[in-house]
């Protein structure tokens, strides 16, 4: 009877799993497909920039390096006389975007803005003026304000950090009970951090699907609308994230017994199949599928998630109830097969990491001129300090010292942890950072210019340099020193850049504290003028000034 009784139950579980699927398939057949693209960058538009044209023209052309897809009503073109001076949709055909323009429009200064997305789900804005006749006064753009909300972006990065945090808890403890697990103990505490992994993977999912509205489109957190929902699903992130909650759906029918008692090969393979193809949806919704080598990049995220989600949860899994709970014997046979996984793991983590680092940095001047290199090499410096004390672990190990004194193995793996969990905060914030690759491929100047000022405050001396000072990609670094000319910490580093004259809302700037008193930053300035750039720096929990430099742009 009791056989009878289990046999069913599997049956069930396993048309349970097959109802995710099918919610997994639905998603892929309703999403349209999507070209590639990735941090897109204008290249030239017609008219050009800051150009003068003898008659107006009847559409204004954008070229962007990479395929763009629409945000609704962010792309507008502001006659001399205010009134908007575009007709009808723009279209789109890969990178190329066509603005038809009223043809009898009068002569002066024309002022077009633009927000659009790129396939990896980043948005691009920008600003640009042309002259029909002789330049006049810019005019200025009264529409609906699109720039990025900080409360917005600081939230995506969260629900990031969230989403690879529940993925580590759910891998290291559905990996552990089914291969390493002893019997005798309780499964109750690793069934608990899996169901917990998994909810903050299913909630920063959905949190990720509700931000990329107000994220693409411009706005606060709840400045949502059905219309942006419906972009959104109709991309290929929203198609990847839908395909991801199918996956976990049907995930927990099979990971349900698994945490409650030992299963079967058949639904462990199956469990895996499931895991494998729910981790593509990260890479599918990101730089990888954007990249060159799209089914390189794809993979080899895939490879490097899953390596980092099996190293740091198998290492969750040992500091929190192995090395407390199971006995010696049980540690003498555990432990050098998690060794020999651990080790796998990050060989895979370095060899995907390479390909990675190869494909999205591309040369090595990148590496060091853009905040994605710098923010990489963070990365391989923290790995690195990783690596040297998973050795010494493995020593341990392997000298059988582990089984018989756990306390310098636990010690060792909770340093371990503690900086990962500063890796994948880096990691999260480099999905959202613009790749190095496409950061160096934007206008670039022929003649290399400087912008230095010092300006003060009440709390601080603000040195400002801005090169090369010209229209496209420019560097900005920031030194503060107190009033005696010493170098002063900064907690928090806050920058945005704005054209007032061009009707240009400020922009913000990505900052890298590259010392306690110096911040580094890569924005692209779209038109010439007086920008203004504005910076907030924090130097206690309460005490912050705001300092703002007018900047000639060429």
């Amino acid at each position: 009877m009791a056989g009878m009784t289990v046999a069913p139950r599997r049956w069930i579980t396993r048309l349970a799993a097959a109802a995710g699927l099918l919610v997994t398939v639905v998603a892929l057949l309703i999403a349209p497909a999507t070209p590639a693209s990735a941090h897109a960058v204008l290249e030239s538009t017609s008219p050009a920039a800051s150009s003068v044209v003898p008659s107006a023209p009847s559409e204004v052309v954008l070229r962007f390096s990479e395929s763009v897809r629409k945000v609704p009503g962010k792309i507008r073109v502001i006659a001399p006389d205010g009134s908007r001076a575009d007709r009808g949709e723009p279209s789109f055909d890969g990178g190329e975007v066509r603005i038809p323009v009223d043809p009898a429009g009068g002569r002066g200064t024309y002022l077009l803005s633009f927000r659009v997305i790129s396939a990896d789900s980043h948005p691009v804005s920008g600003a640009f003026t042309y002259s029909v006749g002789a330049p006049s006064t810019p005019p200025v753009d009264s529409g609906t304000d699109s720039r990025a909300n900080p409360v917005v972006g600081t939230a995506v990065k969260v629900a990031r950090f969230l989403g690879y945090t529940g993925l580590v808890l759910l891998v290291g403890p559905a990996l552990v009970l089914a291969a390493l697990w002893p019997r005798r103990l309780s499964r109750r505490g690793p069934a608990r951090l899996a169901w917990t992994g998994l909810g903050l993977v299913a909630v920063a999912t959905l949190a990720d699907l509700w931000l990329q509205v107000p994220y693409t489109a411009g706005g606060g957190l709840f400045e949502v609308t059905g219309e942006g929902f419906g972009s959104v699903f109709g991309s290929a992130f929203g198609t990847a994230h839908l395909v991801r909650l199918g996956l976990l759906a049907a995930s927990v029918f099979l990971l349900r017994p698994l945490l409650t008692r030992p299963v079967g090969r058949a639904d462990a393979i199956i469990l895996a199949v499931l895991g494998g193809a729910a981790l593509l949806t990260w890479p599918l919704a990101g730089h990888p599928a954007a990249s060159p080598a799209p089914a390189v990049s794809v993979v080899v995220d895939a490879v490097h998630l899953g390596s980092m989600a099996v190293w740091l949860g198998g290492l969750l899994m040992l500091a929190t109830f192995l090395l407390r709970q199971a006995d010696e014997r049980e540690l003498g046979a555990i432990l050098p097969i998690w060794s020999r996984w651990a080790a796998l793991a990050v060989s895979a983590l370095l060899l995907a990491g390479t390909v990675q680092a190869l494909i999205e940095v591309a040369t090595p001047q990148a590496l060091f001129d853009t905040t994605y290199g710098r923010l990489l090499l963070a990365k391989i410096a923290l790995f690195a300090v990783v690596i040297a004390v998973a050795a010494y672990s493995r020593q341990l190990v392997r000298r059988r010292v582990a089984a018989q004194r756990p306390a310098p193995v636990r010690r060792a793996v909770w340093v371990e942890l503690a900086v990962t969990v500063v890796v994948l905060g880096l990691s999260a914030t480099l999905v959202q950072t613009t790749p190095a690759r496409t950061a160096v491929a934007g206008p670039s100047s022929t003649e290399a210019g400087l912008f230095s000022t010092k300006l003060s405050s009440s709390l601080y001396d603000m040195q400002i340099e801005v090169s090369p000072a010209q229209r496209g990609n420019n560097s900005v670094h920031l030194y503060a020193y107190d009033k005696n000319n010493q170098p002063l910490p900064v907690v928090e580093w806050k920058a945005t850049a704005a054209l007032p004259s061009a009707g240009i809302e400020p922009i913000d700037v990505p900052l890298l504290p590259l010392t306690d008193n110096h911040a580094y930053g890569d924005i692209s300035l779209p038109a010439s003028g007086d920008w203004q750039i504005k910076i907030t720096a924090r130097t206690t929990d309460i005490d912050q000034a705001t300092v703002t430099a007018t900047v000639p742009i060429r």
